[in-house]
């Protein structure tokens, strides 16, 4: 049985007629009003109504790419949606909901809030997530978090890059491979480092938050 239905369920029975007795006979004002506890967000929605975590993922990300909605809101949608990815069951929904290739297109917005949300929201999505990581890899996006770390003109861009790269790479060799691949000159490149040593990692995210800015973009 779905998770979200076997919740139901238990909450149903809990809060049956029988378990919402009046406490006083000649009082029917006195019965315990039904509890959602032991309900999770998603649960409660179903039962009450409104909409669920992936239509807020699908309509921030809507506003993200709308011509409507002014920078200001934006910002807000990328709050709403890196809150919503931080629970890996919507981070891995966002393959199926078609949010991957839109979010990684707002990396090489004109606006840096907006390439900095964006490496944001990457990051939370993929950090402790090899589903997510493996995605990085599939949609070829190391290379543009690493142009980002190295040659992004705007400093928080350039560290929510590299703390994105420190996510997508940590125990998860695929992704190690391909930054090594990637990264300029006077670093480990085309070296095998080892995806579990947190030490090798940490000395190469640390390079890269100190790298200097190689070329500004227009």
């Amino acid at each position: 049985m779905d998770s979200r239905m076997n919740e139901l369920l238990k909450w149903s029975i809990e809060n049956s007629d029988v378990s919402r007795r009046p406490q006083d006979p000649h009082d029917p004002s006195s019965a315990p009003a039904p509890s959602t506890r032991g309900l999770n967000p998603e649960a409660i929605k179903a039962l009450f109504g409104g909409p669920s975590d992936a239509e807020l993922m699908k309509e921030s990300m809507a506003a993200l790419h709308s011509d409507e909605v002014d920078l200001e809101n934006k910002l807000i949608a990328f709050d709403n949606f890196e809150q919503l990815v931080e629970t890996i069951d919507n981070a891995n929904n966002m393959e199926p909901l078609g949010l991957w290739t839109p979010l990684v297109e707002l990396l090489k917005h004109k606006e840096p809030e907006m390439r900095r949300m964006a490496a944001w929201c990457i990051g939370t999505a993929v950090q402790n997530n090899e589903k997510g990581q493996d995605k990085l890899v599939v949609l070829n996006v190391i290379p543009t978090l690493v142009s980002l770390a190295t040659t992004d003109p705007v400093q928080t861009v350039r560290r929510k890059a590299v703390y994105t790269l420190s996510s997508a790479v940590r125990n998860y060799q695929p992704a190690m491979d391909e930054l090594v691949k990637h990264l300029p000159e006077g670093y480990p490149r085309d070296q095998k480092v080892d995806a579990g040593d947190m030490g090798a990692i940490d000395a190469i995210m640390e390079k890269l938050r100190e790298h200097p800015v190689e070329s500004a973009w227009s």
